[in-house]
This record gives C-alpha cells, sequence and structure tokens, in this order.
C-alpha cells in the first residue's frame, strides 16, 4: 500500500511543480479546494483518506488516513451536486489515458499552450495540469485569461460562467463543461460531456472520444472506457450489463441517447420531474429559459402537488419583474404543457458548485423555503 497526499496549495506555478513532482514519483495525491472554510476542509480530507499533507510549509503526516494501492494516482470528490461527494481513485494508467487521448483529440498545428483556469480539485482543472505532467502539452500562467492568447496561449478550459464574463476567440481550442453548456457556442468552443469517474470529459460536440465507448440502455448512458475510475474509496466500482453482454460498463447516471454516433445528455437520472404523468429534465428546460428575456441564470427544481404529483419551479435571477404566466408560455411554446412553470421564486444567486453545476438539493431547498413564505 502507499501513501496518499492532499495538496493544500494555490493554483500556481510552484503549486503545479509540487504536483509535477508527484506524478514523476507515481506518489498518490489529491488537491484541496482553496476555497472552503476549515472545518469543511477537514471533513473532506476525511473522505478522501488522505494520509499526508502538502502545504507551503512542507509535508506532514496525518494522523487519520487510509493508505492506497500503488496503481492508484489520483483520489478526486466527485462534484456532489444531487448529494454528498464521494472520492473515486483514478489510476496512473487512467490519468495517462485522459490525457494522451484528450491531447490528440485538441491537437493543433502548433505546440498546445493551455492556460490552467479551472481549480485543479476538480477533474476539468487537473485535467490540463496532468496534460503537462505527462509531457502532452506545455502551460502558460496568466493572470488574464482575455489576454493569454497575445502571449501564445492556445487552449483552455472553462466553465460557462468564464466563457460569459471574458472574450475567449482568440483560443485555438475552448473546452467547455461543467454546467450545461449554451445553445450556441462559438467555433472555437467544444462542449464537453464526462464526469470524475470518467477521469474528464470523454465526448466532444456530442461524439465519444477515440477508444471511449457510450451506449444507452434503459434511457441511462453507459460508458466504457480506458480513462474510467478504478473505484470508490467507500466502495466497488458499479457496474452494468451492456447491449454487448458484457457487464463491465459503468452506469453514469446520466440520461441520454445515442442516435447515429451522437450522444444526447438529458440530466441526471435523479433529477428529472414527473409532472402530470410527463418527464420533464430540468438541465433542458433550464436552457431553454436561459433565452426568456429578462433572466440571468434560471433553475428548474419541483414542489410536491396533489393535482401533479410534482409542480416545477422556476428560480431565477433577473434584470426585470417576470411574470409567471409569460414564462410559462415560453416554456409550452418550446417544449409542450406540461414544461410550465407553475410557481416562479426570484433569487439574488443559484446555489452551485464550484464547477457552476446547480446543487439540485440545495435548489429544492430554497424553493420550499420560498413557497412557504
Amino acid at each position: 500500500m502507499a501513501k496518499l497526499v492532499a495538496i493544500d496549495l494555490e493554483l500556481s506555478a510552484a503549486m503545479y511543480e509540487s504536483l509535477a513532482r508527484l506524478v514523476e514519483t507515481e506518489t498518490a495525491f489529491c488537491v484541496v479546494d482553496q476555497r472552503i472554510s476549515p472545518n469543511l476542509k477537514a471533513k473532506q480530507l476525511q473522505t478522501l483518506g488522505a494520509t499526508h499533507l502538502l502545504t507551503s510549509e512542507g509535508e506532514v503526516a496525518l494522523s487519520a488516513g487510509t493508505e492506497v494501492d500503488p496503481s492508484v494516482g489520483v483520489v478526486m470528490l466527485t462534484s456532489g451536486s444531487s448529494g454528498d461527494p464521494k472520492a473515486a481513485e483514478l489510476s496512473w494508467d487512467a490519468l495517462e489515458a485522459s490525457a494522451r487521448i484528450t491531447s490528440a483529440a485538441l491537437a493543433i498545428d502548433t505546440p498546445s499552450l493551455w492556460v490552467p483556469a479551472l481549480p485543479a480539485n476538480h477533474i476539468g482543472g487537473l485535467a490540463v495540469l496532468l496534460r503537462s505532467a505527462f509531457g502532452f502539452a506545455e502551460l502558460l500562467w496568466a493572470s488574464d485569461i482575455a489576454t493569454a492568447p497575445e502571449l501564445g496561449a492556445t487552449h483552455i478550459s472553462v466553465v460557462q460562467a468564464q466563457a460569459v464574463r471574458s472574450d475567449l476567440s482568440r483560443y485555438k481550442r475552448v473546452l467547455i463543461g461543467g454546467a450545461k453548456p449554451p445553445a450556441n457556442l462559438s467555433p472555437n468552443m467544444i462542449a464537453t460531456w464526462g464526469m470524475t469517474e470518467t477521469g474528464s470529459g470523454i465526448v466532444y460536440d456530442g461524439v465519444a472520444l477515440p477508444e471511449v465507448e457510450v451506449v444507452a440502455v434503459e434511457g441511462e448512458l453507459l460508458v466504457r472506457t480506458p480513462t474510467l475510475f478504478t473505484r470508490y474509496r467507500t466502495g466497488e466500482r458499479p457496474h452494468a450489463l451492456g447491449p454487448d453482454g458484457y457487464a463491465d460498463w459503468f452506469p453514469t447516471g446520466d440520461a441520454g441517447s445515442l442516435s447515429d454516433g451522437v450522444v444526447k445528455v438529458f440530466g441526471r437520472l435523479g433529477s428529472v420531474i414527473n409532472t402530470g404523468g410527463e418527464k420533464v429534465w430540468p438541465e433542458q428546460l433550464e436552457n431553454i429559459l436561459r433565452d426568456f428575456p429578462g433572466i440571468i441564470e434560471i433553475g428548474i427544481t419541483s414542489v410536491d402537488d396533489a393535482q401533479w404529483g410534482q409542480a416545477i419551479v422556476a428560480v431565477a435571477v433577473a434584470d426585470r419583474p417576470i411574470v409567471l404566466e409569460e414564462l410559462a408560455e415560453f416554456a409550452d411554446a418550446h417544449v409542450g404543457p406540461w414544461a410550465k412553470p407553475k410557481h416562479f421564486v426570484l433569487a439574488e444567486g443559484l446555489p452551485r458548485t464550484a464547477n457552476g453545476k446547480i446543487r439540485r438539493r440545495a435548489l429544492a431547498d430554497l424553493a420550499s423555503t420560498a413557497l412557504e413564505l
């Protein structure tokens, strides 16, 4: 068994040097979120099972922790958007495969120069650093991501909020992940789908990357990929029976379909709303209602309802008064009558994870509390 080092350093060139040394020596590591409270940090270290902590003052042993198998390269918390996060173990082979496959898919006619712009405690941010650590790319550290192309930057990985705030048109490739991306992407932007368990994005603009297999079984997307995690710290990796008769597929928990090689993701199976016998995927409706005049950001949830079973609630940040009936008509026109929100809650902000995903449980609590007032 081997130690697991938790890197507790701000995203920087110095932090990357420490990470690269751990990769070179094949020392398992995890990355601590720099933005959380000390209490939450202690809880996350316990969930991760780190045996050592690396800070600017050096490396110290932790009294509580669980060693990992020598094949493990990274332990990372899942986003926990619909519940408590779990710690996933990814092997060195899976990490190298992810760096190799994604780098090949994103190659251009000049060497790739990436700007780290996402927290490394999330898979999208860590994947950028690992592409460099495995020798597939170089890094450029820039304080302003919009002007980094002037210094030679060619690639960047961002979440939607960053894409909205900054002009990224001069990059050759812009990966956008986390929350569901906007419908109309710039020509240089690539919408990704993947998760911590798949070692970063494995589907680009609806097409599975080479060596990645995606199928839909009874409405759930299953994957088989060399980038897949090995197990959770608390238990084995789930397996599902694929259409080929083998039970070595990973059930992602995402609903979707596959047609003519194009993967469509509807949303998390656990977040689907059944209203009047019809299924409504919050992510799909959010993507549509974002275009309603005055909406800055919007989240869809539900409350129990005697008539509908579940009644749709739209929780939004807006820059003008929103009339529920008009919002409902907009949903009807673009989806159907079953997608009409029955309630509207005006909020100052939506509860999100660090990589931009809506925290579904917190959104439901926010809506319930507001409607009880």
